[in-house]
């Protein structure tokens, strides 16, 4: 039951990230074009265009490595995991699992305490003056949810573990 529920969790945040990341890629294509055409066709270059393009390059950078945390597809040397046995390979994926998940949960606690700092709340941004710490949130909130894709990842190996089906 606690299983499924968490499974059933980690899937819906997926495809939510997927639509956001789909979102923001949409959105980064779309005002660069427009700003292209502004700038080159109507010499009027849109001015915050550049700054919020990449601030939207990162969100969507940050949310991909969710995705890829929640789809097991980040880079890893596995040689040595796929030459055990079966179980051994398990028991070293939860054991690597909870490093990662430490780390994980670390960085996403690092990133808040850095985004609540006072000098990083009173930061604004070069063309829109708007408040950075809007953007520098997407950091931990964005690590917060690999770990839960981690947490969820090391759930699973160790049902396997045990022996119940994945």
């Amino acid at each position: 039951m606690i299983f499924e529920w968490i499974q059933r969790i980690d899937r819906g945040l997926a495809t939510a990230e997927r639509g956001l990341v789909i979102a923001l890629t949409a959105a980064i294509a779309g005002i660069m074009m427009v700003q292209v055409v502004m700038r080159y066709f109507f010499s009027a270059p849109i001015f915050w265009a550049e700054e919020i393009s990449v601030q939207l390059l990162v969100f969507a950078t940050l949310f991909g490595l969710s995705l890829l945390v929640q789809q097991g597809q980040l880079v890893s040397i596995d040689f040595l995991p796929r030459a055990l046995p079966e179980r051994a390979r398990l028991a070293s994926m939860v054991v690597l699992g909870g490093v990662m998940l430490a780390l994980l949960v670390f960085v996403a606690w690092l990133g808040w305490d850095w985004v609540n700092r006072p000098d990083v709340r009173m930061e604004l941004g070069a063309t829109t003056q708007l408040p950075r710490w809007y953007n520098f949130s997407v950091l931990p909130l964005a690590f917060a949810l690999m770990a839960w894709h981690q947490f969820a990842a090391i759930v699973r190996d160790l049902r396997a573990l045990g022996g119940a089906p994945a």
